[in-house]
C-alpha cells in the first residue's frame, strides 16, 4: 500500500493541500480557507481528496502543517491574559523597548500596546549580576506575594523573566516551583528555559509572546488532533517552525514562539531543496499569494536566517534597516521580507490622485470583484484578468469562475475613468505598481544585505508569483526565472522537504583569544546533549540524528552580532582562528568592510541545531501528478505594455515546454498561471521546473 505524506498550508484566501506518495505520486487540492475554524478546512479538504482519489486516512503516514494561528492571535490581540513577574525596576521594559522607531520622521507613530498590561506585571526584589553572582537573594514570601497577586487577577498564563537569569536561573526556577504548587497546569513561560540569552527587552518580549499564545496554540492543536482522529486520520502531526524546520505538535504547544511565522517558511525550504538538486547556487524566492508577497534568499544552498524579528509590525513599507515596530521575538527565523501586494490587494486612488495598491486586501470574502461574491473595489487579480493573463474559466482548475464583465465595469468606474486612461493602460499601470511594491521586498533581502540581485535566479511560486516574476526579474536585471511544479501550492509542497529541527542557544560572552577553550567546549557539549535527548525522545537515533553548531560573534564593543557556522572538531586554537576569519568575511560581505587582524573578536552566544532526518529517501527528483493536464484553450489576446501592446498569445501546458518555446506565451495549470513575455524563452528542466531565460 502506498503511504502518503501530507503538506497543508493555510493562507488568508486559500488552504493548500498536497499529498505525496512514496512512489512519487502527488495529489493536490486548493479550497477556500475557513476563517472561523482553520482546523476544519484541513479536515474538509482531506475529505475531498479522499473522495476524488479513493484513499482513506490509513494511507496518511504524516501530516505537516504550516499555520498562522499564533501570529493571528498577536495581530488581532486575542491571545491569553498573561501575567509577568520580573525584577524590581524592570516592570516597564515591555513599554520602554529599545527606543527604535520604524518611521523616523512620523511624529504620529505610536508604539503598539504591550501584550501585558501594567497592572498584570509584578516585581520581586531580587538581583543577579551579569556574571551570575547573587547580589540580592529572592525572598520566598515576596515571590509568593507576586504569584498570588497574578492568580487573583485570573491570568491564563504567567511569564517569568528576571534580570541576568541567563547566567544564574535559580531565582526564576524558584518562582516557577511556587506557581506549579499554587496553580498546577497553568501555562508557564520561564525565560531561562525559553531564551537563556543576553538583551533584556528581547528576552522579556520573547518570553511574554510565548506565554501569550500558549493557550491559543494548545487549543488549536487539540482541535486539529481531534478532528483528524474523528476523520480516521491517525497520522503523526508535525508543525513548520519559523526557522524552516519541523517540530512535533507537543513541542509546538510548549514553545509556540517557534511557530509564529510558520506559514511562509515551507516554500523557502522547498526552494532550497530544489535549488540544491539543480545546482543553482544563488536564488531569491518570491512567493505571491492572495494577500501578501514575500521574498527570501538562498545562498550557496543555505537559507538566510535572522536571529530575531518582529511580529505584528505590519507590512514592510520601506527599508528593512528601520526597525522597532511590532513585538520582538529573539528566535531564529527565515529572513523574509513582506509587502502587502497579493492577488486580492485593492486597487485604489489616493486623495492626491495617485494609483495605489494595497496593503488592504479583499481576502477570501468577498474576494476580487471578478469572483462575483460581492466585492466592489478592483484588485490586482481583476487587473490581471483584464490584461488577458488569467483565464476566466480556469482558476483552480475551473472550480472558481471569474466574471470578467463585472471586473471591467468596476475598473472603468473606479480606476480608468478617474485617471483619464484607457482600460488597458489603467490595468497595466496597476500591474506595474504591484510589481514595484514587490520589488522592494526582493531588494530588502538582497541589496540591503550586501548582495546583488543580478547574481541570483528568481524562484517564483504562489498562485500569483509566476504571473509577475518575469517583469520583476527584468526590472532588477535578473536573467533567469524558475517556476517549480505545483507552483500555486508550493508552500505546502515545500513542507515535505523539511526535517525536524530543534534550536538551542546560550549567551556565553568571551573574548575568543583570551578564553578558556575547554570551558567553551563543555558549554557546547551541554547544548548538544540537550539536542540529542530531545531527538531521541522523538524517535530520531543513529544516522537519523545530526547536529550543527553556530556562533554569534562581534568585534569587541559592537552592539550587534553576526552568526557563522562552526565546523565539527575540537574547540582549539585552530578553531578560534577559523571563527575569527569566518566572522571577518561575513562582516565584510554584510557591511562592506572588516577590521584588521589585531581587532579582538568576542563570542556572544553559542548555538546548536539538532536535526531529525526523514526515514528513507527524501522527496523524489521528479513527481507525477494524478491530475491530468487539460487540453489547452486556444490562444488569447494579452497586453504586454505600450511597447508591445495587445498580442495573440499561445496558451500551453507545462508538458508543452519539453522543447524550448519563445514568448509571449502563457502556461495554465490547476493552481497557478505563468506569463512569459515577448523576448523570453521557456523550457522544462529534468525536474519538471519551468526555466525562463530573459532576453
Amino acid at each position: 500500500m502506498v503511504q502518503y505524506r501530507v503538506g497543508v498550508d493555510i493562507g488568508g484566501t486559500f488552504t493548500d493541500i498536497v499529498l505525496l506518495g512514496d512512489d512519487g505520486t502527488i495529489h493536490t487540492k486548493k479550497i477556500s480557507s475557513s476563517v472561523g475554524n482553520y482546523a476544519q478546512a484541513i479536515v474538509d479538504g482531506l475529505a475531498e481528496v479522499f473522495r476524488e482519489t479513493g484513499l482513506d486516512g490509513a494511507a496518511i503516514a504524516e501530516l505537516r502543517h504550516g499555520t498562522t494561528v499564533a501570529s493571528n492571535a498577536i495581530l488581532e490581540h486575542k491571545g491569553a491574559r498573561v501575567g509577568l513577574i520580573t525584577t524590581k525596576g524592570f516592570r516597564d521594559v515591555l513599554e520602554i523597548r529599545t527606543l527604535r522607531m520604524p518611521r523616523l520622521y512620523d511624529l504620529a507613530w505610536s508604539k503598539p500596546p504591550p501584550l501585558v498590561e501594567r497592572y498584570l506585571r509584578q516585581v520581586v526584589d531580587e538581583r543577579v549580576d551579569a556574571f551570575g553572582n547573587v547580589d540580592r537573594a529572592l525572598d520566598p514570601a515576596d515571590a509568593e506575594r507576586a504569584v498570588d497577586a497574578l492568580l487573583a487577577q485570573k491570568v491564563e498564563a504567567i511569564a517569568i523573566c528576571l534580570l541576568h537569569s541567563f547566567t544564574n536561573p535559580a531565582h526564576e526556577l524558584a518562582i516557577k516551583a511556587i506557581v506549579e504548587r499554587k496553580a498546577p497546569g497553568l501555562p508557564l513561560s520561564v525565560s531561562c528555559e525559553v531564551l537563556p540569552e543576553i538583551k533584556e527587552y528581547e528576552r522579556t518580549s520573547t518570553t511574554v509572546v510565548n506565554a501569550y499564545v500558549m493557550p491559543i496554540v494548545a487549543r488549536y492543536l487539540r482541535a486539529l488532533r481531534q478532528g483528524l482522529d474523528a476523520a480516521g486520520i491517525p497520522a503523526r502531526l508535525l508543525l513548520m517552525q519559523s526557522n524552516g524546520g519541523l517540530t512535533t505538535d507537543q513541542a509546538a504547544a510548549e514553545r509556540p514562539m517557534n511557530i509564529i511565522e510558520s506559514g511562509p517558511a515551507g516554500g523557502v525550504i522547498g526552494a532550497q531543496a530544489l535549488a540544491q538538486a539543480k545546482r543553482l547556487p544563488k536564488i531569491i524566492t518570491f512567493d505571491m499569494g492572495g494577500t501578501t508577497a514575500k521574498a527570501a534568499m538562498v545562498e550557496d544552498g543555505t537559507v538566510t536566517r535572522a536571529a530575531e524579528y518582529s511580529v505584528g509590525a505590519g507590512i514592510m513599507i520601506g527599508s528593512r534597516l528601520l526597525t522597532g515596530a511590532g513585538y520582538t521575538l529573539k528566535v531564529p527565523a527565515i529572513d523574509l521580507a513582506e509587502v502587502g501586494a497579493g492577488g486580492g490587494s485593492l486597487v485604489w486612488i489616493d486623495p492626491a490622485g495617485s494609483l495605489q495598491i494595497g496593503p488592504e486586501s479583499a481576502g477570501a470574502m468577498p474576494g476580487p470583484v471578478c469572483y462575483d461574491k460581492g466585492g466592489e473595489i478592483p484588485t490586482v487579480t481583476d487587473a490581471n484578468l483584464l490584461l488577458g493573463y488569467l483565464n476566466p474559466a480556469h482558476l483552480v482548475g475551473g472550480a472558481v469562475r471569474l466574471n470578467a464583465a463585472k471586473a471591467e465595469r468596476a475598473f472603468v468606474e473606479k480606476v480608468a475613468t478617474p485617471l483619464g486612461l484607457p482600460l488597458d493602460q489603467a490595468a497595466h499601470g496597476a500591474h506595474l505598481i504591484a510589481a514595484s511594491n514587490m520589488i522592494r521586498a526582493i531588494k530588502a533581502v538582497s541589496t540591503e544585505r550586501g548582495r546583488d540581485p543580478r547574481d541570483f535566479a528568481l524562484f517564483a511560486f504562489g498562485g500569483n508569483g509566476p504571473v509577475f516574476a518575469c517583469g520583476m526579474a527584468s526590472a532588477l536585471g535578473m536573467s533567469r526565472v524558475v517556476v517549480p511544479p505545483s507552483a500555486g501550492l508550493f508552500s505546502s509542497f515545500g513542507l515535505l522537504y523539511a526535517d525536524v529541527e530543534h534550536h538551542y542557544a546560550r549567551t556565553f560572552r568571551r573574548l575568543l583569544r583570551k578564553s578558556d577553550l575547554d570551558e567553551i567546549q563543555r558549554a557546547w557539549d551541554t547544548l548538544a546533549s540537550q539536542a540529542r535527548a530531545q531527538l531521541a525522545a522523538e524517535g530520531f537515533t543513529g544516522a537519523r540524528m545530526r547536529l550543527r553548531r553556530a556562533a554569534a560573534l562581534h568585534y569587541h564593543g559592537q552592539s550587534y552580532e553576526l552568526t557563522v557556522a562552526v565546523p565539527d572538531g575540537p574547540i582549539d586554537a585552530a578553531m578560534v582562528a577559523h571563527l575569527e576569519e569566518a566572522f571577518g568575511q561575513e562582516h565584510e560581505k554584510t557591511y562592506g568592510h572588516r577590521a584588521g587582524p589585531e581587532e579582538p573578536v568576542e563570542l556572544v552566544s553559542i548555538q546548536v541545531v539538532g536535526l531529525g532526518l526523514r526515514e528513507g529517501g527524501g522527496v523524489p527528483q521528479r513527481v507525477r501528478s494524478s491530475r491530468a493536464e487539460p487540453v489547452p484553450p486556444p490562444p488569447r489576446r494579452a497586453y504586454f505594455g505600450p511597447t508591445h501592446g495587445w498580442m495573440q498569445t499561445p496558451v500551453l501546458r507545462r508538458s508543452d515546454l519539453a522543447a524550448v518555446q519563445a514568448g509571449p506565451l502563457i502556461v495554465e495549470e490547476y493552481d497557478a498561471t505563468c506569463v512569459v513575455p515577448p523576448g523570453a524563452t521557456a523550457s522544462l528542466d529534468t525536474g519538471g521546473n519551468i526555466v525562463i531565460e530573459l532576453g
